[in-house]
């Protein structure tokens, strides 16, 4: 099953207006727990697919929204394989992240749609010091950053049938984002590069999605969609992993209810498999991952404003590792039990 959800979207804020006829509060899905952008070096961390099955509808032509979103994760599971192991495994002890995203939406034309959308990072790292940050090496110390993440810029065209039900979307994520991180007081690195704001590359993405409806009333919608993600220019010996994402899902649409427009519960299911970081400066070993997840969530919508919600909790994971740990702590990736997302947003 979950090979065949793999190679799949990621980052599709531009879902088409015809999904707002399908999904009428504007939501779409939801997205998984352990999400990742640079996912290595002991941490499975970022926000890759943030995005899949995300509720950000592309507005009518001539018109568009705004977002905020919050995401928290709490990576505190030293994951090796398909089972948890030992902390002692991995230097890394815990990745704690608040993510702060903001973008915006407008379509220009009836068939496309542009979107823009910054993160930012608020993240705190409990590591193991190698001697070079702030003393003896072996000695537990927490870092912690606050910066811009990289710039997602992406179009979609749903003009391939008269009801823009299907539709395809094309992207690049600009390496706006910190990508060298803060220095301790020896001068050594706080962050390992899987887990700064920035990935220092350069990416392209494609993607896909296809909407429908199950009953005659369009009461119940499903939805599919796909990305792929490549990095093709790279700074300082780093490469992130090609990743592929995809999500499955639907929701019931209880239209009007007191004062608002519409409240639609969601439910969906959520693939990820990212490949091995490749550089000097990746953990080869203890990068990528495949990962399967449940998500229900809530939608309300009301008048112009849109408010979602949801959980993402895994059902299956595996992630990349050392054979075995033959030097202590260096096996293994962090992983969160759950992932949560606010998102509100305003459609002018």
């Amino acid at each position: 099953m979950l090979y065949e959800f793999r190679r799949l979207l990621g980052r599709i804020r531009s879902i088409p207006y015809a999904l707002k006829r399908v999904f009428p509060t504007g939501v779409a899905t939801l997205i998984p727990l352990t999400c990742f952008s640079a996912a290595a070096v002991a941490c499975a961390c970022g926000c890759g697919v943030f995005d899949v099955g995300a509720d950000m509808i592309p507005p009518q032509m001539g018109s568009g929204s705004v977002w905020f979103r919050y995401d928290f994760m709490d990576q505190n599971n030293n994951w090796e394989g398909t089972s948890k192991a030992p902390a002692s495994d991995n230097l890394d002890k815990r990745l704690y992240t608040n993510f702060y995203t903001i973008g915006g939406d407008y379509s220009v034309s009836e068939n496309w749609t542009v979107m823009a959308e910054l993160p930012t990072y608020q993240r705190s790292l409990k590591t193991t010091d190698d001697g070079t940050v702030a003393g003896a090496a072996g000695s537990i110390y927490t870092g912690h950053i606050f910066d811009m993440g990289d710039l997602e810029l992406s179009t979609t065209y749903t003009g391939l049938f008269p009801d823009m039900s299907t539709g395809l979307t094309f992207g690049v994520i600009l390496p706006t984002g910190n990508y060298t991180g803060p220095n301790g007081p020896l001068g050594g690195s706080e962050f390992d590069r899987d887990s700064l704001p920035g990935t220092g590359a350069t990416s392209i993405m494609i993607g896909g999605f296809h909407a429908g409806e199950l009953t005659f009333d369009g009461t119940v919608g499903y939805f599919v969609q796909v990305r792929y993600t490549n990095a093709i220019f790279t700074r300082d010996q780093y490469r992130p992993g090609n990743e592929l994402d995809a999500a499955v899902g639907l929701n019931y649409n209880f239209n009007q209810v007191g004062p608002f427009t519409n409240i639609a519960p969601t439910l969906s299911v959520i693939n990820s498999d990212r490949n091995h970081d490749t550089g000097a400066n990746a953990d080869l070993l203890n990068s990528g991952y495949q990962r399967l997840l449940i998500a229900p969530g809530i939608a309300l919508q009301l008048k112009q404003w849109r408010l979602y919600t949801d959980v993402e909790l895994p059902i299956y994971q595996h992630t990349n590792a050392a054979a075995s740990p033959a030097i202590e702590g260096t096996a293994g990736q962090l992983v969160a039990p759950a992932l949560y997302k606010v998102e509100l947003a305003y459609d002018f």
